[in-house]
């Protein structure tokens, strides 16, 4: 339980610090709505969904109102639609997407995730089916949210599923020109998938998870750039020396402790009262365009001018770890992703750097090798060869791989703009300038196709 101290510390982060909950997702199995009948399935669907999401969003606004903690985001993944809808094709595939979208709707979560598929050694047919059925399935809905799973330590890129990325990407961006490519925000390319992630656009259910569970998403980056404010304002740590790195992680660990807590009790609260099991914390520091609610300020904070400056990488690493030590002692169902995101659009810090241009493509990769996730919701000219969208992805997928970490890849070719225009997506996922891409040609590389093998590690049992 939180001392009376650490209470008094966590209202102070309510009121001031932009503490909140950013998602209770609920995951929902739907491996046994299975038919050969797509109209027998949607149905099975829809009713399984509608039974254990209907009460979601009132049970989330009754525990946050009884803490005073806002949850911000509800949300529902679901098993991967390859594997549940294996038998249809991509008309069907895109018939099943509208469904998930209706349901979404009628349960009043604000996005859906599992149309999904996992091919990093290979492709089934509801692979093959539901990946052609991308860039019509996102058109034609709102809230379902997609991902593939192209690579893994364990079993290396699929470089085939790749190349074909890049032009569904492209197509994708294409059928949602009109909303700027907004169908792409939607859409992410995974290394090492974890199955419990809540936070969209990556999360479903793993074929390992329970039938029902609950998986919240906990934040706070302006809590804990406040925290890191204090400290530094003091100047000295607590045996009255001069801070370091050191005192300035132990800080964040500390602070990362207290949200956790507060993630867990909320899910554990929603879970219980919706007789569902609680399943994980992914305590990741997920900013949004808000002031104050960034991650990217952190970086000032620590003494750097701009996320992107010298250093950056470093600072990540030192934050990313942190975070996930401070967590995991709060916590025993710590999971998800559970780090630090470094979304372009979604950070009005980080979008601010790339305008400028002190943040580039070349050294955003180079921080994802040790955040979180990976090349994330970055806006890149809408004339961008599929091939190079393709290549891009395989520097990301092959940094997870090596670093048997999750890496991904949320690209958004912008159609009609190119370099230093501006995209607005709206909410959560905000707005952001166009980034050129690196130059020269991959075409070659890509077209070579098959797989990349995995590192010796793969063999480790």
């Amino acid at each position: 339980m939180l001392s009376e101290r650490e209470v008094i510390s966590t209202l102070n982060m309510l009121r001031n610090e932009h503490l909140d909950v950013r998602t209770v997702t609920l995951g929902v199995s739907l491996l046994d709505c299975a038919s050969h009948d797509l109209d027998l399935f949607i149905a099975n669907v829809q009713a399984k969904i509608s039974r254990y999401a209907a009460q979601l969003v009132r049970v989330c606004d009754e525990v946050g109102a009884r803490y005073g903690i806002p949850v911000v985001n509800k949300r529902i993944s679901v098993s991967p639609i390859a594997v549940a809808g294996a038998p249809f094709g991509p008309d069907g595939m895109v018939r099943i997407c509208q469904a998930l979208d209706a349901a979404a709707k009628e349960a009043g979560v604000d996005f859906l995730g599992g149309f999904s598929a996992l091919v990093e050694k290979g492709f089934s047919n509801g692979d093959r089916a539901l990946i052609e059925a991308l860039p019509e399935a996102l058109a034609t809905t709102d809230r379902v949210c997609a991902s593939i799973n192209v690579a893994s330590s364990r079993s290396g890129i699929n470089m085939d599923a790749i190349a074909i990325m890049g032009r569904q990407i492209l197509a994708t961006a294409r059928k949602t020109a009109a909303a700027g490519g907004m169908g792409c925000a939607k859409l992410v390319v995974f290394a090492n998938i974890p199955q419990d992630v809540p936070f969209m656009a990556g999360a479903y259910l793993g074929i390992g998870e329970p039938d029902v569970v609950i998986n919240v998403g906990v934040s706070g980056p302006g809590v804990v750039k406040k925290a890191i404010d204090r400290a530094m304002e003091k100047g000295r740590n607590s045996h009255g020396q001069p801070l370091t790195l050191l005192d300035m992680a132990e800080v964040i660990k500390t602070t990362a402790y207290k949200v956790t807590r507060v993630g867990e009790m909320i899910g554990t609260e929603v879970a219980n009262r919706l007789g569902i099991p609680f399943g994980v914390a992914d305590l990741s520091l997920a900013p949004t365009p808000a002031v104050g609610d960034s991650v990217g300020e952190i970086f000032q904070s620590l003494g750097l001018s701009s996320i992107g400056a010298p250093g950056s990488t470093a600072v990540l690493a030192m934050l990313n770890d942190a975070v996930k030590k401070g967590g995991a002692f709060a916590s025993s169902s710590v999971g998800g992703l559970s780090g630090a995101f470094i979304p372009v659009s979604e950070d009005s810090s980080i979008e601010e750097a790339a305008r400028k241009g002190f943040l580039t493509i070349e050294k955003l990769e180079a921080m994802t090798s040790v955040c979180s996730v990976g090349l994330d919701m970055i806006a890149i000219p809408g004339d961008t060869p599929p091939e190079t969208i393709s290549a891009i992805i395989a520097d990301e997928m092959a940094i997870g791989m090596i670093n048997h970490k999750t890496t991904a890849a949320r690209l958004i070719p912008v159609p009609g703009k190119g370099p230093g225009e501006e995209v607005s997506f709206g909410g959560l996922l905000g707005k952001a300038a166009i980034m050129s891409v690196p130059k020269g040609r991959s075409g070659g590389f890509i077209d070579l196709g098959g797989r990349i093998p995995a590192p010796i590690n793969s063999l480790k049992n």
